[in-house]
């Protein structure tokens, strides 16, 4: 099963993002949408697939949160 994570924007490199998931910080593949630093975005398989609403982002995080803690 593939699922997809947010995670907030921490800085723009051209069409590479450094995005921060829950204080591990990755490299991002930001062509697909227009973010800016500060934002929350989807990602899956290493692409930014939409900006997200930062409550929308901060209820899925503590969802997944939520899934790790129980084990699952």
């Amino acid at each position: 099963m593939c699922i997809a994570m947010p995670g907030k924007v921490i800085s723009l490199d051209g069409a590479k993002g450094r995005v921060d998931f829950s204080g591990n910080v990755v490299d991002v593949n930001m062509q697909l949408i227009d973010a800016k630093p500060g934002d929350y975005v989807l990602v899956h398989a290493g692409c930014a697939l939409e900006v997200m609403e930062k409550s929308k982002a901060e209820e899925l995080m503590d969802l997944f949160r939520e899934l790790e803690e129980i084990g699952l």
